[in-house]
């Protein structure tokens, strides 16, 4: 672990320096040096330096590098994170057109998604013909589908040529396909056909024809696959990439582990977003509106909060009688909505893992009701003998953990319920988040404990 801190700080002070001396060779106007020092970097690294330079440096590089040289690491940002929008500001139209040009397609339209509708098509405009077509067709499909996070860069070929021809194909387009491992076969009419690893391609003999040594038995999904439903496939199978077709199961395009990556990244951010009840895809908002963006959830769990203590109000006279009772009030609600929340991430997470939403609906509520029971009961059973031997009464204790149970059960339960409810009325379960169930679980707790309290009174008064 030392080991790599070191390799790691080592690495950072040689970024620094790269920095510097790139800086250094713009303030010089030294072409020849700015390019040796940025272009020795990995793509990922061209991307964070040109991040740290400032407006004017940026500017001055735009006459440096050459559209393709801007492409690659313009790949690397993930414009949803970077407000790409202010970098090609700083660009000429006809430049920033031929660098999309340049770009994988996917990645292209992924910019282009981030921009105004009219910035979007300036710049479209003035992508080169023979990309322009690519772009406006990825552009216009449902970016939550996997015709919107596919790439048409791919080698597909002929099922009738020969081993020999394949390799030759290959080498030719190699440098403009996002990944060759796998080489997709059809027929004469572009219906995907097999599939073919670059593996097979080199030690199988050069006469071999590609329909007699493809593997036929493939795994595809249609352009309007949920790009989620692409990701588990691709997850599940250990693939590589994963072919997309169109109705006529004609060969469109292909899903990449990269695009696999940021899938599950967004969809983990949406689901922490639903559960925190707060966007975490916003960063780099200013207070106010970071401010703005929360104000909506915490206005609308401080009336159900208010809820919760309009009903605490109506057993004022229980709670005079027996004060002991508001000691443990937070200790039941706390734990039920911890309860609650626990359940709401499983539920949710089960829901973006399957298809059969109403097995899965029953399955889960089953599960977790038996799961809230056992929990109930023994954290139940817990309190009960921590409060009789604290207080040295054992009528409250019981009342405790009854109360504790019956908490926990219905929580667990409306945990689960809840986004398999929005599930099925085509809310997205996410927005069913942890501050909204623990707010619920308070109310729902309070009305089970002091109605528990108020039955069982006489046993302890």
């Amino acid at each position: 672990m030392e080991e790599q801190n070191n390799l790691n700080t080592e690495h950072h002070f040689e970024q620094e320096e790269a920095v510097l001396q790139i800086k250094h060779a713009l303030d010089e106007n030294n072409k020849q040096e700015f390019l040796e020092k940025f272009l020795e970097n990995h793509p990922f690294e061209q991307m964070q330096i040109f991040l740290e330079l400032t407006e004017e440096e940026q500017r001055l590089i735009n006459d440096m590098l050459t559209p393709a040289q801007f492409a690659e690491f313009l790949n690397m940002i993930e414009s949803d994170e970077v407000n790409i929008s202010q970098y090609l500001k700083q660009m000429p139209e006809d430049l920033v057109g031929k660098i999309l040009g340049e770009m994988y397609t996917d990645n292209a339209v992924d910019v282009l998604r981030e921009l105004t509708i009219k910035e979007a098509k300036q710049y479209v405009n003035r992508i080169p013909a023979e990309a322009r077509d690519e772009v406006k067709r990825l552009f216009y499909y449902d970016e939550e589908t996997a015709g919107g996070i596919m790439t048409t860069e791919f080698i597909a070929l002929n099922e009738s040529q020969s081993v020999k021809e394949a390799l030759y194909w290959i080498k030719h387009f190699a440098q403009e396909a996002e990944t060759i491992y796998y080489i997709y076969v059809v027929d004469q009419l572009d219906h995907l056909v097999g599939v073919l690893s670059l593996r097979d391609l080199i030690i199988y003999p050069d006469e071999a024809l590609l329909k007699d040594l493809m593997e036929t038995r493939l795994i595809s999904v249609s352009i309007e696959t949920d790009q989620l439903k692409a990701a588990q496939i691709i997850q599940d199978y250990d693939l590589l990439a994963l072919p997309v077709v169109d109705l006529d199961n004609e060969l469109v395009g292909i899903i990449t582990v990269d695009d696999v990556l940021d899938v599950l990244e967004e969809e983990a951010s949406s689901d922490y977003s639903g559960l925190a009840g707060v966007d975490v895809d916003i960063p780099n908002l200013t207070p106010l509106k970071a401010a703005l963006k929360r104000l909506p959830w915490l206005i609308t769990l401080l009336f159900l909060g208010m809820g919760t203590s309009t009903l605490i109000s109506q057993y004022e006279s229980l709670i005079a009688e027996a004060s002991i009772l508001s000691v443990f009030v937070t200790l039941i609600t706390g734990t039920a909505g911890n309860a609650g929340t626990q359940s709401l991430a499983v539920s949710v997470r089960e829901l973006s893992l399957t298809d059969d939403h109403k097995q899965t609906f029953l399955k889960t509520l089953i599960r977790e009701l038996t799961t809230g029971l056992i929990t109930g009961i023994v954290t139940g059973l817990t309190i009960m003998l921590v409060v009789g031997i604290w207080r040295g009464n054992f009528a409250l204790g019981a009342i405790i953990g009854l109360a504790m149970l019956a908490a926990i059960t219905v929580a667990t339960l409306a945990g689960s319920f809840i986004p398999q409810l929005m599930e099925k009325i085509g809310v997205d379960p996410a927005v069913a988040s942890g501050p909204f169930i623990s707010t619920l679980s308070d109310l729902t707790s309070v009305l089970i404990y002091f109605s528990i309290a108020s039955y069982f009174l006489s046993s302890f008064v």
